[in-house]
């Protein structure tokens, strides 16, 4: 499984077809930093949907995904692949990420990908506000992916 590494910006992916962008989110409902500022911007309907489940009686857990379809032929999915929003927030000073709650998001991301025959775009997930570390990412990413047959692709923006 190969992951094609793009210069450019996840909320414009590259080729044709079905396109999937996937990007983490914290388990306590908040929305404000980071990737999701453009991402409410040009689909403000992913902010929405992330916020109004966690006003229902069983709010989205670690490892829990909302898959969005913000256009023909795009969809976002919201990973709760992060608890909390600080490092100050979690005991011991451990980093918000959660990596086995993203692995468990991505597989579900590879079963949805197959089904719509879709390939998938991503930010480097959990590496930025989440305190992550892309070494411990990027074998997650072939984890969830090796198993299936489509493009997955990670953006970096230009300097």
């Amino acid at each position: 499984m190969i992951i094609n590494y793009i210069t450019g910006d996840a909320l414009k992916p590259v080729g044709e077809g079905n396109k999937i962008i996937v990007h983490v989110c914290n388990d306590i409902g908040a929305w404000g930093k980071g990737f999701v500022l453009p991402l409410a911007k040009k689909w403000p309907r992913t902010k929405a949907v992330y916020l109004d489940a966690f006003k229902s009686a069983t709010p989205p857990q670690l490892g829990d995904i909302q898959l969005i379809n913000v256009e023909q032929n795009m969809w976002v999915v919201n990973m709760i692949g992060q608890h909390k929003i600080t490092t100050r927030q979690t005991k011991g000073g451990i980093p918000p990420v959660r990596y086995e709650a993203i692995l468990a998001a991505l597989r579900q991301v590879a079963v949805i990908a197959t089904e719509l025959s879709a390939a998938v775009h991503m930010p480097r997930i959990g590496c930025g506000l989440a305190g992550g570390t892309w070494d411990k990412i990027e074998p997650l990413i072939q984890d969830a992916f090796s198993p299936v047959e489509v493009g997955v692709y990670v953006y970096d923006l230009a300097e």
